[in-house]
């Protein structure tokens, strides 16, 4: 009797994303490596994880997990050279990990008197925290201390941002001001003047002409560099807030909103160019963007990171004197996985119910949803 032919495997299934990674609890963070397939997310449990992804169907992968924290994990970070994960917590303890094995290489223990809520890597050697109390350290690993410790925001730190010479430390605050730090001076130079509401996240454009600071009211503001007193400009998304922002090109941003929504956001001229992806009815914690800007990453209360395909933001353009929308209408589609805003979504699938002639989605948009 002839033994069986064997099937032949089943061809591997190549997706536009990779899938999405479900944790076990909510992650607060996330972070891409610079060069390779590799996320890392700290979740509100104190664990940190390390995940390979790619776009083969069922091929992500959990390489490690550390639960070194006490406490929720608030901020990782990849250094420059892509070596080591950098990670803070609610615990007030800064860690430092091996990329490869998840082991844990310097641990800087009470590194803040409060809780910690963000960390920078500024060079190889020097890295940035900020506090809830709203006082800024800067470390360097090779002496094992801080080099800079200043304390000139009334409330937390929410994000930091440095220049490509890794001279100039920006941060922005929960008390509505973005603060600027001299790191080769070891100095404060001086904070801007307070804007409504929270300042979430802070962003380098235009070749670090300008900087664009989120918001809890769902402003960007704007600022030309060497003129950090005073706002240059300031743009309404229409959004619930903005809590989080990442450059994706010299002159896009994405923004993720307590609504669940990522907006793609072109800066000057200022418009919304559309919906890039949505944990629908979930608020965004952060937003990560892969090598090569193709891929965006996102992390909500839903315990999920999802991947958006962002390749067709970097080829588009933005007409300064084109007619702008009439405010109000739904946003456009800006990929596949997109399904609608807000509270649009909702209609986009009554109308793919109803069978109409045309979705919510498809429809264009500028500058508001």
């Amino acid at each position: 009797m002839a033994a069986p032919e064997e099937e032949p495997p089943a061809e591997p299934q190549l997706r536009d994303t990779p899938d999405d990674i479900c944790l076990e609890a909510a992650a607060n963070a996330i972070a891409l490596h610079p060069a390779r397939e590799l996320l890392a997310a700290g979740d509100v449990d104190g664990d940190v994880y390390l995940y390979s992804y790619c776009c083969v169907q069922g091929e992500n992968r959990q390489l490690w997990s550390s639960g070194h924290h006490l406490k929720s994990c608030r901020d990782v970070a990849f250094s420059r050279d892509g070596q080591r994960l950098l990670t803070v917590a609610k615990d007030k303890a800064v860690h430092v990990l091996a990329v490869e094995d998840g082991r844990l290489e310097t641990r800087i223990a009470k590194a803040h008197g409060t809780a910690l809520n963000c960390v920078l890597p500024v060079d190889q050697h020097l890295l940035a925290t900020g506090d809830d109390n709203g006082e800024l350290k800067v470390w360097d690993l090779r002496k094992g201390g801080a080099v800079l410790e200043a304390r000139q925001h009334e409330e937390y730190i929410s994000a930091m941002a440095v220049d490509g010479a890794g001279k100039i430390l920006l941060t922005a605050s929960g008390d509505g001001t973005m603060g600027v730090f001299n790191i080769k001076r070891r100095r404060f130079e001086l904070l801007s003047e307070p804007q409504s509401g929270d300042l979430t996240s802070v962003v380098l454009l235009k070749r670090g002409k300008k900087v664009a600071c989120g918001s809890s009211e769902g402003t960007i503001y704007l600022f030309n560099w060497n003129g950090f007193g005073a706002t240059s400009d300031r743009f309404s998304l229409r959004a619930e807030s903005v809590d989080c922002m990442v450059p994706i090109t010299e002159s896009i941003v994405c923004t993720g909103s307590l609504d669940g929504v990522i907006r793609a956001v072109n800066i000057l001229p200022n418009r919304v160019l559309g919906c890039v992806g949505q944990h629908l009815g979930e608020p965004i914690e952060q937003l990560a963007v892969a090598p090569g800007g193709q891929l965006l990453a996102s992390c909500a209360h839903d315990q999920k990171v999802k991947f958006w395909d962002i390749s067709s933001l970097g080829s588009m353009v933005v007409d300064e004197y084109r007619k702008k929308k009439k405010r109000g209408g739904p946003l456009k589609a800006l990929s596949s996985k997109a399904a609608g805003s807000g509270e649009d979504f909702f209609a986009d699938l009554r109308e793919e119910q109803e069978a109409t002639a045309e979705a919510a989605t498809g429809s264009d948009s500028d500058d508001s949803d």
